[in-house]
């Protein structure tokens, strides 16, 4: 369990053992509350987050939807990143 700014999360993948929680704090902020899921990836070491939502999520689109993660590593990440799956974890 990892708990950020009161938010709980479950690591579900850690692809290359991207996570770390000291860099994923620096570069939380309350703009990822409401998402269910948090991806971050790794280019030129430099951490990116992204929100993306469960695909019955009533606030889901396309470009933010989990089921479309695979698109999202592809097409804007860097090819073989390293890269997290955080899952909210809900009371």
């Amino acid at each position: 369990m990892i708990i950020v700014e009161n938010h709980k999360y479950e690591l579900i993948k850690n692809y290359k053992d991207a996570f770390n929680l000291e860099e994923f704090s620096s570069k939380y902020t309350d703009y990822f509350y409401d998402y269910d899921y948090i991806v971050g990836d790794i280019a030129y070491s430099k951490l990116r987050l992204k929100g993306f939502y469960d695909s019955n999520n009533k606030r889901v689109l396309e470009l933010n939807d989990i089921k479309y993660l695979d698109n999202y590593l592809k097409n804007y990440c860097a090819h073989d990143c390293k890269y997290f799956i955080l899952k909210q974890v809900k009371d």
